[in-house]
């Protein structure tokens, strides 16, 4: 059985890999049942896959092949299991970088990630809740749909 630093490290870096590859949906599956919220802006809660989807696919652009043309690199991450009672939390550093045609590569976005997990009956590891805290921005022209107010 994979250890729950390591499942929960694949769930965390999962996210990033499937949302730098335009997955959007895979990328919100993480979240079925679980509550991805923001600490910017209007503080927004979303809650399950489909509210997760609409907000990335509302306000992400995509190019070429479907990305966004993004490389999200999390970093620092550190995991804090209570295996017995199947629950844990953790904490990482994002930083999002992005090239196009008109935009040098560049870091765009940088944060921290606050998580939490269960463990399920069959012993899988989810997210029940991310909290996105953005902290620098750059130049997201390229990467979202609306300005950032």
């Amino acid at each position: 059985m994979e250890s729950a630093y390591a499942a929960i490290a694949r769930l965390v870096f999962g996210y990033a890999e499937r949302l730098d590859a335009g997955d959007l949906a895979g990328m919100a599956a993480l979240f079925d049942g679980a509550h991805l919220r923001t600490a910017s802006g209007d503080g927004a809660t979303f809650t399950g896959a489909a509210e997760v989807l609409a907000a990335f696919d509302g306000s992400v652009r995509r190019f070429e092949a479907g990305t966004p043309s993004t490389k999200h690199v999390t970093t620092n991450l550190i995991v804090d299991a209570d295996e017995t009672a199947g629950t844990a939390s953790a904490r990482a550093y994002f930083t999002v970088l992005q090239s196009r045609p008109s935009l040098p590569l560049q870091p765009i976005v940088a944060g921290r990630y606050e998580d939490t997990f269960a463990r399920d009956a069959d012993g899988n590891w989810h997210f029940t809740d991310r909290l996105i805290t953005i902290e620098h921005v750059g130049d997201v022209s390229q990467h979202l749909r609306a300005p950032v107010p």
